[in-house]
């Protein structure tokens, strides 16, 4: 990942995250994947770590097994699986009814699919790349790996996301964002594409991804994970319709 070397992360830049954990993971023979361990750490307990500096994070999906002493909002997409986008707009919703004292709504939100271990590796780098040159006109930034986009490793204007969605199911009507591909939502927005050249955003969909994964950690070496992307600056451009979608 290469983001604009003259423009360091901001360490005062406030979001809230939302963590997608609804899918059915069918190749994982049904296995919960929030639930899946990778090196003694359950894969939520993973995405919990990469939000740690969210301001407040809601995990969306089935009864989350939470850890001791983290206060997270729990949501659920309508209806129950109904793909990553559903969930996003359950989790910002969720974020909106519970504001807290004196809570006035970070301006960004961290989305997080949370079959992706390695993305706490990837949040220092999104939030230097909306913090970079031409970040005051995109709508935020996410990773993009051996030409695939990663929309759901990602850091976005809260404001943009609520008018995407508003856009793509009409105001008011959550349930028809049920089956909704994540293109169809981004491509509402204007971004900045990050190139993965580390494997950060690497998934698990499959038991031998999780086997793969495992010995990238232990080996130091995580092109056994995924192949490295172009390692040319990130850039600001409309999304197109490309691979990658809902997980």
């Amino acid at each position: 990942m290469v983001p604009d070397e003259a423009a360091p992360a901001r360490h005062d830049l406030r979001y809230d995250a939302v963590i997608l954990a609804g899918g059915r993971a069918t190749r994982l023979g049904g296995v919960p994947k929030p639930t899946v361990v990778l090196d003694g750490a359950t894969l939520l307990d993973r995405a919990l770590a990469a939000a740690r500096d969210a301001d407040r994070t809601v995990v969306v999906g089935p009864d989350p097994a939470l850890p001791p002493g983290r206060e997270v909002l729990v949501a659920r997409e309508d209806p129950p699986f109904g793909g990553p986008v559903a969930g996003l707009d359950a989790g910002l919703r969720a974020l909106d009814a519970a504001p807290g004292p004196g809570h006035d709504g970070p301006p960004w939100v961290l989305v997080l699919a949370v079959d992706v271990p390695r993305a706490g590796d990837a949040v220092p780098v999104l939030r230097a790349a909306v913090a970079g040159p031409g970040s005051t006109t995109s709508d935020g930034a996410y990773l993009v790996r051996a030409g695939r986009a990663q929309w759901l490793v990602g850091l976005y204007r809260r404001d943009a996301l609520r008018r995407a969605l508003d856009v793509v199911a009409g105001p008011g009507n959550p349930a028809a964002l049920a089956g909704v591909p994540v293109r169809r939502l981004v491509a509402e927005l204007s971004c900045v594409e990050v190139p993965d050249d580390v494997g950060a955003s690497a998934d698990v969909d499959t038991w031998d991804d999780l086997r793969r994964l495992t010995v990238g950690l232990h080996t130091g070496s995580h092109t056994v994970v995924a192949a490295r992307a172009g390692t040319g600056p990130a850039t600001t451009r409309p999304p197109t319709d490309r691979p990658g979608g809902p997980r």
